[in-house]
């Protein structure tokens, strides 16, 4: 297991910074696990980690089209499993293939696939604080 570090933001602009800063950590191939409760800031975090690859495009919740793909310094993934009720569902989409690409892979409510998730994933767990701040757990990068 890898070490881990953690964070407390109180702002969304704290969030995406984080964000920003792990995903200039990241290179082709990359995949960041997003744990939290709805409106912890996933959406957010990853907003963070475009910006860190020079994405332009707006990056939105991929909830309903479960995968998003942006063009940037490294193409980018965007997964959002919210509404995957199986591993067996995620492979039909063909999205296990994607988590051995050369794009950077980010992916929302990722618990579910957890046990097919590369060793070297990194790891992302968001809690929301008494105060509405987050922490966020974040190991397999070093930050």
């Amino acid at each position: 297991m890898h070490s881990s570090v953690t964070f407390l933001t109180k702002t969304a602009d704290q969030t995406l910074g984080l964000g920003e800063k792990i995903g200039n950590s990241c290179i082709p191939g990359s995949i960041i696990s997003l744990r939290g409760p709805l409106g912890s800031g996933k959406t957010v975090f990853a907003k963070g980690i475009a910006l860190a690859l020079n994405i332009e495009d707006p990056i939105t919740s991929p909830t309903f089209t479960i995968i998003q793909e942006y063009d940037g310094s490294i193409p980018m993934i965007h997964m959002d499993l919210y509404r995957i009720e199986s591993i067996e569902e995620f492979e039909l989409l063909g999205a296990e293939e994607l988590l051995f690409s050369s794009n950077v892979t980010i992916i929302e409510w990722s618990e579910l696939i957890d046990k097919i998730l590369p060793e070297n994933t990194i790891r992302v767990e968001i809690s929301i604080q008494k105060d509405s701040s987050r922490s966020f757990i974040i190991s397999g990068v070093t930050v």
